[in-house]
């Protein structure tokens, strides 16, 4: 996939949040970051954009893996 066809940053932004906590279900975050992923994550993985995730209730940490068509790769 070009890398200009994928989302935009917002768009992830708003993926990312719509996507409940996996420990406690909750869709409130205390912190989120969304980055451009490492080589080895575009290459391994065809991520388009990474989120770092912090639940506002339960405090998990997530991470999340964001293709370029928008579809969630991972969560872990």
């Amino acid at each position: 996939m070009a890398s200009h066809k994928a989302i935009s940053r917002e768009r992830a932004e708003r993926i990312a949040k719509a996507h409940a906590c996996e420990h406690c279900g909750e869709y409130s975050y205390k912190k989120l970051s969304i980055k451009t992923p490492t080589p080895s994550q575009r290459r391994e993985l065809n991520e388009a954009w990474h989120a770092v995730k912090t639940c506002g209730v339960c405090g998990l940490e997530q991470e999340m893996g964001i293709a370029a068509d928008g579809d969630v790769i991972y969560v872990s």
